[in-house]
């Protein structure tokens, strides 16, 4: 019997973690991929305390160490069921079955997909999520980078450092990115293609080309091209939620009180789970909180 498993070992799910092993809960963490989440995708990291810039991958392997000396971490073991019976929950996953007396749920959100002709079927063979994972596959490569948010921004800039050619395709007439972005991008004179979304990807065995629309005339224009990478948002993981009557908002994300707690007693939610602010401190900071509220209504029991 533990006291608190997490589900999810992003950073809200380590932090919690570390939390709540230090306050003396038995812990475990349960993470269908490795440790990480889509900080692993995190390029390079400037507006993080104590750390000037700072690759996701780094502070991941940071974090994940401080998390191991208060908690077990099972990586790849994924959680398929929750059931709740009156004084505890029984986690099913696809090697074990654990029971506990809380829950954090930490399972992040996936890449939003464009769902245009194409793009399922160059998944992989020129069609990407995550720059630092595909992006050195294309250096002195032409590269279409589709999104204007901080996402696409930071995706574009670590591919023209690693010597790709990235164009950026965005749907508005401005980006909405933070300023230091933007910023960065007129510096790299990296070039945005205004007003215009994707509307196809053309290829053989691998991606060739790619067809955009402006949304102002209509029209539309070929673009040769040797990869395109996706930043359009995300989508949360929420079918555990779901499954469990955790009350979620019209977008999906789970809801919570000021104290991580969800609408289920006993389980609470941090990180991109809950919406919001998507940044790695404020994962940071509801996982601290999550586990201090698990902490206190487990002493209860």
């Amino acid at each position: 019997m533990y006291d608190i498993i997490i589900i999810g070992a992003g950073p809200a799910g380590l932090t919690a973690a570390i939390y709540a092993g230090r306050q003396g809960n038995k812990t475990l963490i349960l993470e269908k991929n490795i440790a990480g989440g889509k900080g692993l995708e995190v390029p390079l990291m400037e507006n993080y305390p104590g750390y000037e810039k700072i690759e996701g991958q780094k502070l991941i392997q940071k974090m994940k160490k401080q998390a191991t000396k208060h908690a077990q971490i099972k990586e790849l073991e994924e959680v398929t069921k929750i059931k709740k019976t009156r004084k505890e929950f029984k986690v099913e996953t696809k090697k074990d079955t654990y029971k506990t007396k809380t829950i954090i749920l930490a399972t992040g959100t996936r890449h939003r997909k464009l769902k245009i002709p194409g793009e399922k079927k160059f998944q992989g063979r020129g069609v990407s999520y995550c720059a630092t994972c595909d992006g050195p596959l294309y250096k002195n490569k032409k590269v279409l980078v589709i999104g204007g948010g901080n996402s696409a921004l930071q995706e574009a800039i670590f591919l023209h450092n690693i010597g790709s050619k990235p164009t950026i395709i965005h749907r508005r007439d401005q980006l909405r990115a933070q300023k230091y972005l933007q910023d960065q991008i007129k510096k790299l004179k990296i070039p945005i293609i205004w007003n215009s979304t994707l509307k196809e990807i053309k290829g053989n065995n691998a991606v060739q080309g790619a067809i955009i629309e402006n949304k102002k005339t209509g029209q539309t224009t070929k673009i040769k091209t040797d990869g395109i990478f996706i930043a359009i948002g995300e989508e949360p993981l929420n079918k555990l939620a779901k499954n469990l009557g955790v009350k979620t908002d019209k977008a999906g994300y789970i809801v919570t009180d000021k104290q991580q707690r969800t609408s289920i007693e006993r389980v609470y939610a941090a990180g991109d789970i809950t919406g919001g602010l998507n940044q790695w401190i404020t994962a940071c900071a509801e996982g601290a909180i999550a586990a201090t509220s698990a902490y206190k209504d487990t002493s209860e029991i």
